[in-house]
């Protein structure tokens, strides 16, 4: 009969201490999220999003796609539910969350004090702001103050258009030609203005700017990027029960390596919020 030794025994419990880490490492990493009971008997999470901003979100006929609506899928997912979009215009889309037409939203918006008046946000990336101009840069715009004088487009409803109206504030102030702002009802149209040459910059956040630089098959280049770069969050009504429950969701895409794939897929890696 063969005996093992005392050194073998030990290593093999070891061995097997260590799998069982492992084992409840990787449950803890993929554990589920309880959500309120009003979303777990609808089955759903509905979310609102503006799809007219790719990466973030936009549409393939019928079909949402993009970073946000893998993200919101994600979190829907570990809640056990299903998620469910509805196409909201930007400058109307906190009305449509506050009006219970949706659960939540997702749509690449940022998070700052002006909307934290009226709702909850759990952040799930970091991005900055770009500005975008015609290969060559005919304007020679390279950053904010160099918009004096000149054109440029945005998004209705965006912290892109409030900072080019604080911007023309400081401008007149100066004694400066303050920037012609042109705003349109969906990004895509903004983007559009600059093809056209509506305006001599479009004002966007990083990822759709980079996103457009590399569609347009040398049409655009970055004039400046990173402008006062800022979190964007999942929003939800205040004090709402699903507020904590987003958040322990999106913990849970950073812990089990989800949102790097996402994140990764959607050339925005470098926007991720450092955990």
């Amino acid at each position: 009969m063969r005996t093992r030794s005392t050194r073998t025994l030990a290593a093999l419990t070891i061995l097997a201490a260590a799998a069982l880490v492992a084992v409840a490492g990787a449950a803890a990493a993929h554990k589920t999220v309880t959500p309120p009971p009003s979303i777990k008997s609808a089955g759903q999470i509905v979310w609102c999003s503006d799809m007219t901003y790719p990466p973030e979100e936009s549409q393939q006929g019928s079909t949402p796609v993009g970073s946000d609506i893998d993200i919101a899928t994600a979190v829907s997912k570990l809640m056990g539910v299903k998620a469910s979009f509805k196409n909201t215009g930007f400058d109307g889309i906190i009305a449509a969350l506050l009006g219970k037409r949706c659960d939540a939203v997702i749509s690449g918006m940022t998070d700052n004090a002006q909307r934290r008046k009226q709702v909850d946000f759990t952040d799930y990336a970091n991005v900055g702001m770009s500005l975008m101009v015609k290969t060559g840069n005919p304007s020679h715009i390279t950053g904010l103050n160099s918009l004096s004088g000149k054109s440029a487009a945005a998004e209705s409803g965006t912290t892109e258009k409030d900072v080019l109206t604080a911007l023309n504030v400081t401008l007149k102030k100066q004694g400066k030609p303050t920037v012609s702002i042109k705003i349109f009802p969906s990004d895509t149209n903004a983007a559009a203005a600059l093809l056209t040459g509506k305006v001599d910059a479009y004002f966007a956040d990083d990822p759709p700017v980079a996103y457009y630089v590399k569609k347009a098959g040398g049409k655009f280049v970055v004039a400046a990027s990173k402008i006062q770069s800022a979190p964007i969050g999942i929003a939800t009504r205040k004090g709402d029960a699903l507020s904590p429950a987003m958040k322990k969701a999106i913990d849970q895409l950073y812990a089990n390596g989800t949102m790097a794939t996402i994140l990764k897929k959607w050339g925005m890696s470098a926007f991720a919020l450092k955990k």
